[in-house]
């Protein structure tokens, strides 16, 4: 028999209590933890989301609320007035900071029971992950998860007031607004008013937080719901939650500013204290040091050591001398057996456009003054592990003599390490494209700062770098410890090639601002314009991105053709947008961080599924809810919708 809750009102928290509360009255209210049956005395661990109180029902409580203890078990939810009391010392539980006290029972009533269990809320690693997320309400009920959404409110607040403190007006935008494809599929909302029209849910706030600049609002800034229709990852939802925010007469320094103070606030939260300003790098800089535009700086950079081999080394070595050759560093691995630096070679794959030489020893045995060149050049300690990366050279690459001995340096080699190197080349299995191949900047005579070419080669040495920095983590222990690396990643090309479509994409989104001194290039130089474009990055996630956005209507229309679209096209689209850039329209500048991946990783979470209560599974599916579901014909017929499902393959 349930009791009723009545007038009874808790005085304290389950996790409130303290020695200097002996003697006191209290009334407790949670779900139960654990209970313990001793014959006269009973124990039952009383958790809310603030901790854990040992309650105590004794004989002398009377036999009928012993009985009534008796039929108490997990999850039940339960009221309990009694007085506090210090533990005897032998009792007392260090782990938890209630352990000094417990509480006397006087009455319990049982306010709910509880259903057998799925999983125990007190388990901490849960193996299926969708029974988790079917039961999601019990699963928010573990001390793990409830830390992190206490954590994700204590990092949203120290943002929010952060913000305040600036001056900013934190202004809602709307969530039913016109489809205007931004990368991703769109979430489209029929129209029952509107027969055959549809609403799309925002990917972005993003014309409207720069209509907000147009209106004179000088600040915003918006903790704001986004939706976007792709395929998932862990660290991708459907919706999520962006910082949003727009600075009028901004410049890039203005807005990093801004967001280093809030991230400062925002660590804060968890005991880390930034330094700021962050460090900033060029895109380019970052493809040639990290192979990639969201760098993990915990490692050591790459370096080109091509000024360390002679010409005919690289013929010897089959090498193209037209691309850079990249030296990777990993600290502290020690020295590799044969069976261990062969298992580098997974790491790479077989490829017919790149080498890899992962025995330096081995190499060194051949050119010996050109290894001294490159410990000289990577500035690497005695156990840190080399492994070079290479283009191979176009005829090597382009076709391959299958008799040819095979280069035991190189990866995906059989012959042993003690046999010297020949010019030959090595048999590489085909399928992977070929960096020799001619690129589409080569063929639309764009003249970037890094050609395609260089680009998918420090892709791939970037690609081995973290893989290397994946598999020997537990010597270097770079990965271990709690550093938080920032970085600002600035000056993005402006325009990326299409080669399928063949036309100019934009990088960042159309509305993104040219370098003032690019801006003769917009139309006969693309491939060549830098964008005032920005991310954030944290030990290689990408946090957020940014960029000084066009303020002025002729210089936006001259983007939207480089993009390839007609007038008819731009006023179809972006119409009302283009007239309001007429109507006094000041410079303006922004940036959107997800808070979802900020959380995340402070968390110290592998998913974001850890730190949003109700988020859906990698089919984009919320278990919980059975969403998404079919509707009604008749709702249907409201919005003049038809269904036809595609029929699945047998």
């Amino acid at each position: 028999m349930l009791d009723f809750l009545g007038d009874l009102k808790r005085t304290h928290m389950c996790g409130a209590l303290r020695a200097s509360d002996a003697g006191s009255p209290v009334v407790l209210m949670g779900w139960v933890n654990r209970r313990r049956d001793l014959g006269n005395i009973i124990f039952l661990d009383l958790r809310d989301r603030s901790g854990i109180t040992q309650i105590v029902i004794t004989a002398e409580a009377g036999a009928a609320m012993h009985a009534k203890a008796e039929t108490v078990r997990s999850e039940f939810v339960v009221a309990v007035i009694g007085h506090v009391k210090l533990r005897d010392a032998s009792t007392i539980n260090k782990n938890i900071p209630t352990g000094e006290v417990e509480v006397v029972a006087d009455e319990l009533r049982i306010l709910n029971d509880c259903k057998p269990l799925p999983f125990s809320v007190s388990d901490t690693d849960i193996a299926n992950e969708e029974v988790r997320l079917k039961y999601r309400y019990l699963d928010l009920r573990r001390p793990e998860m409830h830390a992190n959404i206490a954590l994700r409110h204590r990092v949203t607040l120290a943002i929010r007031e952060y913000l305040n403190s600036q001056g900013f007006y934190e202004i809602e935008t709307p969530f039913m607004t016109r489809s205007t494809p931004e990368g991703a599929r769109d979430y489209l909302v029929p129209s029952r008013v509107h027969p055959g029209e549809f609403y799309a849910l925002p990917q972005s706030p993003q014309i409207f937080k720069q209509i907000l600049m147009i209106s004179g609002f000088d600040k915003y800034f918006q903790i704001a719901r986004c939706f976007r229709d792709e395929d998932l990852r862990a660290d991708r939802q459907p919706e999520f939650t962006q910082i949003d925010l727009e600075i009028t007469f901004a410049r890039p320094e203005i807005v990093f500013a801004v967001v280093e103070g809030f991230l400062t606030a925002a660590l804060k939260t968890v005991g880390v204290d930034l330094q700021t300003p962050f460090p900033q790098m060029s895109y380019d800089q970052a493809i040639r040091e990290y192979g990639i535009d969201k760098p993990d700086m915990r490692l050591p950079k790459m370096t080109d050591v091509s000024s360390a081999f002679a010409p005919e080394n690289l013929a010897t070595l089959n090498v193209d001398p037209s691309l850079p050759i990249v030296a990777i560093v990993t600290p502290n691995v020690g020295e590799l057996s044969r069976k261990e630096r062969d298992d580098i070679k997974p790491l790479f794959g077989d490829r017919k456009d790149a080498k890899v030489f992962e025995d330096l020893k081995r190499l060194e045995k051949s050119f010996p003054d050109a290894v001294a060149k490159i410990r000289e050049l990577t500035q690497a300690h005695a156990d840190d592990l080399i492994v070079i990366v290479a283009a191979a050279k176009a005829t090597e690459a382009g076709s391959q003599n299958p008799g040819a001995p095979s280069n035991p340096v190189l990866v995906g080699r059989g012959v042993s390490s003690e046999q010297p190197i020949t010019p030959d080349g090595e048999s590489t299995a085909p399928g992977a494209p070929s960096l020799s191949a001619a690129s589409a900047d080569d063929r639309v005579g764009s003249k970037p700062r890094l050609s395609n070419r260089e680009r998918e080669l420090y892709g791939i040495a970037g690609q081995l770098r973290l893989a290397l920095g994946q598999k020997y983590s537990a010597k270097h222990g770079a990965f271990a410890k709690k550093d938080y690396r920032f970085l600002w990643v600035t000056d993005f090309p402006m325009f990326e090639w299409d080669e399928t479509e063949k036309t100019w994409n934009a990088a960042h989104h159309p509305f993104t601002s040219p370098h003032d001194e690019d801006m003769d290039k917009l139309e006969s130089d693309p491939g060549a314009v830098r964008a005032l474009a920005y991310d954030v990055v944290l030990n290689g996630t990408e946090l957020g991105s940014g960029s000084i956005r066009i303020h002025r209507q002729d210089i936006q229309s001259i983007i939207f053709k480089a993009l390839g679209m007609s007038p008819e096209e731009q006023q179809a689209r972006f119409g009302f947008f283009l007239e309001a850039l007429q109507y006094g329209t000041p410079p303006h500048g922004g940036i959107a961080l997800g808070l979802d991946r900020i959380v995340m990783i402070l968390a110290g979470a592998d998913s974001l599924r850890e730190v949003i209560p109700f988020p859906k599974t990698a089919k984009a599916i919320d278990l919980m809810m059975d969403a998404p579901t079919p509707v009604s014909d008749k709702q249907l017929r409201e919005l003049g919708i038809g269904v036809v499902v595609p029929k699945r393959n047998a």
